[in-house]
């Protein structure tokens, strides 16, 4: 036998390390207790569906992830285009800043979540959730990203699309320590109408003024359209929301939310100044 016979593709040997793993680190997890682990009153069982399951490439879990994702919104997009933005050959894998930073710049709405009660909150709010875990062994570590699209704490389950053409199905307390090993990272991603349920009206701010930098105006300024509609009291939404529309060329929108920031907050200097500038080029 050949040492090409004995080669095995980086996907297939991916898998076959990661069962083997398993089977050893489902013997050393302690079980899993949602008393224990959450604060948050969830059912017993939720699933996110429509969620595409995709065979990645060699080393591309994390656009393939965020691929998933997108396409579960609707959006025609493959792992190849998030892996123009994301993907560092160096490193042969995707940092966790350049999973956000691709898809803000892909005019979706992206933050960041870190325990039980958030992931387990989006799902039952219908949204998948990404994953870093680390699938091998403190010597010898696995990273890798995947979709969380359910659970099922009867079953003691958790339900991963994880970059293969079946669901992958873990015990709670296995991913647990997977995911822990990953520090508990995980990632929300959304079209800019639609809110995460788990994470602060602040953290939406940051998005959204992310998705300016990137220059996604219009994401922007869907998602300031939508963040006025929940918290109408706070005018940084309807100043965020002047300052998108302006940088597409739309004075009179801008004019319309800058004026609507200056009557929940007439004493704030920024918008008084940004409006006189946005009236005088009109």
């Amino acid at each position: 036998m050949s040492d090409t016979d004995l080669q095995l593709h980086p996907l297939r040997a991916l898998r076959l390390f990661c069962l083997l793993a398993f089977s050893w680190l489902a013997g050393c997890a302690a079980p899993f207790n949602p008393d224990e682990r959450l604060t948050v009153d969830v059912p017993t069982r939720a699933t996110v569906t429509g969620v595409p399951l995709i065979q990645q490439e060699a080393f591309y879990c994390g656009p393939t992830s965020i691929a998933m994702v997108m396409q579960w919104s609707g959006h025609d997009v493959t792992q190849d285009d998030i892996a123009s933005l994301a993907f560092s050959p160096g490193a042969g894998g995707t940092y966790l800043a350049d999973m956000i930073g691709s898809a803000r710049r892909k005019g979706q709405l992206a933050v960041e979540i870190n325990n039980f009660d958030a992931l387990l909150t989006e799902i039952n709010a219908g949204h998948p959730v990404i994953v870093f875990q680390n699938l091998g062994l403190g010597i010898a570590p696995v990273w890798h990203y995947g979709v969380v699209t359910g659970y099922d704490l009867q079953k003691d389950e958790v339900y991963l699309n994880s970059g293969q053409l079946d669901q992958m199905v873990m015990p709670f307390a296995l991913f647990e320590r997977t995911w822990r090993r990953g520090d508990f990272w995980g990632l929300v991603v959304l079209p800019p109408d639609d809110l995460p349920v788990s994470v602060s009206e602040t953290k939406v701010l940051q998005a959204a003024a992310a998705l300016e930098r990137v220059t996604q105006f219009k994401a922007a300024e869907t998602l300031y359209e939508t963040g006025a509609a929940e918290w109408p009291d706070n005018w940084l939404w309807q100043f965020g929301l002047g300052n998108a529309r302006y940088a597409q060329g739309d004075l009179r929108g801008a004019r319309q939310a800058l004026r609507q920031a200056r009557r929940i907050a007439p004493d704030i200097p920024e918008i008084r100044n940004n409006l006189a500038q946005v009236e005088s080029e009109l």
